[in-house]
């Protein structure tokens, strides 16, 4: 097949690769970059297991083919290491029990960043909502609800304060 170059931003550094017009973006960045944070659960955009940002809004990776993102930028769950959202996040997943394989755990993370961001009024009902794209097996989600949720409200709390 013929292969196309590819440049993308992706977690804050420009790259160009080279990939066929079928590849998807889900497998670009896995395979082609070694991000394996990104992980492929049914490959049909339904389970949000790949989920990533792609211009600063989720994106399903495993249904994205990569052609269609010359020129974007694309963070993955390891371009969150120092953003101070997903740290609440991240802490707040551990003290609500929000994980347990962990496998969706990264697509649940950027999913649940974005309604923090997007929805700071949200409540448990919206949170529940905006969730529901991504599945996961072993949660029964409480946790992941109450981890949004706890997130959400240090964020109220301290524009309160501020």
């Amino acid at each position: 097949m013929n292969r196309s170059a590819i440049s993308l931003t992706v977690n804050g550094a420009a790259t160009t690769l080279e990939a066929e017009p079928r590849t998807h973006l889900a497998d670009l960045l896995r395979g082609g970059m070694l991000l394996t944070g990104t992980h492929l659960g049914c490959e049909h955009g339904v389970c949000g297991a790949c989920t990533v940002e792609l211009d600063g809004a989720p994106a399903r990776s495993c249904i994205t083919h990569a052609g269609a993102c010359d020129g974007a930028s694309v963070r993955t769950i390891e371009g969150f290491a120092e953003d101070a959202v997903m740290a609440a996040l991240r802490a707040a997943f551990t003290a609500e029990h929000a994980l347990q394989c962990g496998y969706c755990t990264p697509g649940m993370l950027i999913t649940a960043r974005d309604v923090v961001l997007r929805l700071p009024e949200a409540d448990e009902a919206r949170v529940r909502e905006e969730m529901a794209g991504n599945l996961c097996r072993c949660t029964g989600y409480r946790g992941i609800v109450r981890a949004v949720l706890r997130v959400l409200e240090q964020r109220r709390s301290a524009a309160a304060v501020a």
